[in-house]
């Protein structure tokens, strides 16, 4: 007797059938669009890096979540991509003859051995853009203004893109009076307060050693609230001692500025003292967007780094990008029903159906001359009933089925059936084509 594999997937993986794939290239799409509008231009990296240049780089925290991906043999230490960020900073260290600013963006897989939840898997898509060679707040305000106009035009209307600078919250830290040692625990902690609150960080910060007047001097820091210029003129006034609480509200301070020229409302950002993202390469503007609901955490999220480059190369360059997550982008999507209708179960327009072997040949040229004109149609390729095929057709959401019997062909017309409403038309043969355009339209 034969034994059979019970068919699965592992843990946080998936597959993604056509009425999914349909829906999830819809947003590519947009995404795409939206980049190449800005200027990006497409970069694709290997799927597998060596191990050496993924390690070191995103804290260890997160490089526990690298998957190894070596071979029997294999005499290369390889690992699946984290990121996109990583292996493009590779790339400008590999090619440095290429013009800067370099703007690229890469919509691909990436790996995480994370523990599998709702909006969270191991294999997903990251829609990343990046600018690389200049310092200038302009290609940070352009990635918030990416968002901005990405998830409008995906049809989102409440949403937030969290802004902080990692200089500001070091800054924060030393005024509050926290060792240089203890930094990095100060941006973990402080990273997790909305999932921990205020107490939870709190309790946290003393777990670390930290003295209680310094963990109070650094909570009502990381509290204040209300409009950009409001945020940022409180910080400004209690951090104007420090340099680099100065250079942070400096750079947020012209981030913002050419937010307003470019006319992002200010309902859809705010500067938060108390986002940090988890990753170390950070060294200037960070930006995290959420949604009210679902609860389902940060659908994009980026920043500038600007020394991750000098790690693979002598010359450094500054850089700063944005990432999209298409997985929670989807997820919000259909919870609230937010695709266009043209977005359809199906990418065909047409079933040519086959009404007996004698006329197979009649309905082929049928098909080849819609296909021809753009129209994306299928041939019906099992001989059964009519019925069958026109529910095949209604089965599969395709709205229309064309129909070639021997009294058409006599006539020289077709039939053309609206799945959708259930009403059959007779047209001249010659007018196949404009009139399922006109349908179409």
């Amino acid at each position: 007797m034969a034994t059979f594999i019970r068919p699965r997937v592992p843990r946080g993986m998936r597959d993604i059938l056509p009425e999914q794939m349909i829906r999830r290239q819809y947003v590519i799409d947009v995404i795409r669009d939206v980049f190449e509008e800005f200027g990006f231009e497409p970069l694709q990296t290997p799927a597998l890096e060596l191990s050496e240049v993924l390690t070191g780089k995103y804290g260890p925290d997160a490089e526990k979540l690298i998957y190894q991906a070596g071979h029997v043999g294999g005499k290369e230490d390889i690992s699946l991509r984290y990121d996109l960020s990583v292996p493009l900073c590779r790339v400008v260290a590999m090619h440095p003859q290429l013009p800067k600013p370099f703007k690229r963006y890469q919509i691909d897989p990436v790996w995480r051995a994370e523990r599998p939840q709702k909006g969270r898997y191991r294999q997903f898509f990251q829609c990343d853009a990046d600018t690389v060679g200049t310092e200038s707040m302009l290609a940070d305000a352009e990635n918030v203004n990416l968002v901005y106009q990405v998830l409008t035009r995906l049809g989102f209307e409440q949403f937030e893109v969290n802004i902080n600078d990692r200089k500001l919250i070091t800054g924060i830290g030393q005024f509050a009076g926290v060792p240089t040692e203890q930094l990095g625990g100060l941006y973990r902690s402080i990273d997790k307060l909305d999932k921990i609150g205020i107490s939870g960080v709190k309790d946290e910060l003393a777990e670390n050693q930290i003295p209680e007047p310094v963990i109070e001097k650094l909570l009502a820091l990381l509290q204040v609230e209300g409009t950009a210029a409001t945020v940022l003129s409180a910080l400004k006034e209690q951090l104007g001692d420090s340099k680099i609480a100065r250079e942070g509200i400096a750079e947020l301070e012209e981030l913002n500025g050419y937010l307003e020229t470019f006319g992002v409302p200010d309902k859809f950002y705010r500067f938060n003292v108390s986002m940090v993202r988890g990753l170390e390469y950070y060294t200037g503007p960070i930006y995290e967007t959420v949604v009210e609901e679902p609860k389902i955490g940060s659908i994009t999220g980026g920043g500038r780094y600007d020394e991750l480059i000098g790690s693979f190369s002598k010359q450094g360059y500054p850089a700063t990008g944005t990432s999209f997550g298409i997985e929670r982008i989807i997820d919000v999507m259909e919870e609230f029903d937010m695709f266009p209708a043209a977005v359809g179960k199906t990418v065909t327009q047409v079933l040519v159906t086959v009404f007996d072997a004698d006329l197979a040949q009649e309905s082929l040229k049928l098909a080849t001359l819609l296909r021809q004109d753009g129209i994306r149609t299928e041939v019906y390729s099992r001989q059964t009933r009519l019925s069958s095929q026109i529910k095949y057709a209604d089965t599969k959401g395709i709205p229309y089925a064309v129909i070639l019997g021997s009294d058409e062909l006599e006539a020289g017309n077709v039939a053309i059936r609206n799945l959708a409403s259930r009403k059959q038309e007779i047209v001249p043969r010659e007018e196949l084509v404009a009139h399922i355009k006109r349908l179409s339209s």
